[in-house]
């Protein structure tokens, strides 16, 4: 009967507007208060939450995207995937998709992407002849490739509630990443070519050269990063601080854009994302801690092996769920909660911690782009000045495919497996 009151107190502050994170923390409270459980127990719960080494990389990986953001990175990467694939009918969209894909390497986050690489596309996109909805959702869909490809703030999270390896996280995000990118593209150039949407002349191979060039110091900090975590040269979090190294010395003295002047203002901005993302892991736990007490897991797991231990359908259960929480619930959130919950049913049915913890994030941030609350529709919808409804409608195929890819996902391990287990 608690834990209804929980969830309820929850879903209704959500509904009057608060903040996700200060929801989760009011309803966690309420619940103490009635059952007469001493608050000194918030504090405790919270701090233990956040009191992970791991987690020390997340301001390092922010401070890291907005310093190459504000760098000029957005406009370098967008024009090398112009350059590259603008020739093909709907070149835009492609491009737009492919600049999401190395854009992912820098913020990993969709939101970042979405807002960055969107506000540049989607004006260009509706200017060539693009309608505002496909554009929209072409931002929007693709915004989602940001969480899989490393370095993706979702997947240290995970490997901190799994205490797994965030190194082998971030190859296991590889693969599905560039399917899912891989897939969107082929969509878009479906629907590109049956609406007879424009392409550009093609670039000569010295210009797209010269592009690539341009967005080469961008593009390798993930080799950076990823080299270093797996060659046992650096943890993720001293991987963090070289980020930062490396995303002032091309910002400062190669690309030449950022300014020192801005500096303090991307610190800062960088300082409240990560206070918001910390103070989410500490309500979070918070409620999480509390949900244990009431052994939500346990019922959680009984619930659904009561209905089938059958391991495909296990699964389903569990994306269904997924997908439909990520409807709801930002990302991180969804993930400190359910994951310690979903984790002792996936492993029943045979699921690698790893391949399961990528296939939740995968699972969790297509809900960015669905309604009613996809912040990354909303986003996309803002800058296209075109409807949720309209762009919702033109986001469908999109959805198929990330469906399409996430069952891939799913019921082949191997595509999340292989890299880790390459590397050893």
């Amino acid at each position: 009967m608690m834990a209804l009151f929980l969830f309820l107190s929850f879903l209704a502050l959500m509904f009057f507007g608060i903040p996700i994170a200060f929801a989760l923390g009011l309803s966690s409270i309420l619940y103490l208060i009635i059952m007469d459980i001493p608050l000194t127990i918030v504090p405790q719960r919270m701090f233990s939450g956040i009191n992970s080494f791991v987690l020390l990389c997340i301001p390092g990986f922010i401070l890291a995207g907005n310093l190459m953001n504000a760098g000029g990175i957005t406009d370098r990467i967008i024009k090398f995937t112009n350059d590259l694939l603008g020739h093909i009918r709907g070149g835009l969209g492609l491009a737009n998709i492919g600049s999401s894909m190395g854009f992912a390497g820098i913020s990993g986050t969709a939101l970042a992407d979405t807002a960055s690489i969107g506000s540049v596309m989607i004006p260009a996109m509706k200017k060539r002849g693009y309608d505002a909805s496909f554009s929209a959702a072409v931002t929007s869909s693709s915004s989602t490739i940001g969480p899989i490809i490393p370095p993706s703030l979702p997947l240290i999270i995970v490997g901190t509630l799994a205490s797994v390896s965030i190194g082998d996280l971030f190859l296991a995000g590889a693969l599905p990443g560039l399917l899912l990118g891989i897939g969107l593209m082929g969509m878009a150039y479906l629907i590109s070519v049956k609406r007879n949407y424009p392409k550009q002349a093609r670039k000569p191979v010295s210009e797209v050269t010269k592009s690539f060039f341009g967005a080469f110091w961008a593009l390798l900090m993930t080799v950076i990063i990823l080299y270093g975590i797996l060659g046992g040269f650096f943890t993720p979090t001293e991987a963090s601080v070289v980020a930062v190294l490396y995303a002032l010395l091309v910002g400062l003295f190669i690309y030449r854009d950022l300014k020192v002047s801005q500096l303090p203002k991307i610190i800062l901005n960088s300082m409240v994302s990560t206070a918001s993302i910390m103070i989410l892991v500490g309500f979070a736990n918070l409620f999480g801690w509390i949900l244990v007490a009431e052994q939500i897991p346990v019922l959680v797991a009984d619930t659904i092996l009561g209905i089938t231990d059958t391991r495909v359908l296990v699964i389903l259960l569990v994306l269904l769920l997924l997908l439909f929480v990520g409807m709801f619930m930002e990302t991180i959130a969804a993930l400190v909660i359910l994951f310690p919950v979903l984790l002792p049913v996936a492993t029943s049915v045979g699921m690698d911690p790893v391949h399961f913890g990528v296939l939740m994030v995968l699972a969790l941030i297509i809900g960015l782009s669905t309604p009613p609350v996809g912040v990354c529709l909303f986003v996309a919808s803002s800058i296209g000045k075109v409807s949720i409804w309209e762009t919702s409608k033109a986001l469908l195929p999109f959805l198929f495919v990330s469906l399409v890819v996430l069952l891939l996902v799913a019921f082949i391990p191997q595509l999340t497996l292989f890299l880790p287990d390459m590397f050893g």
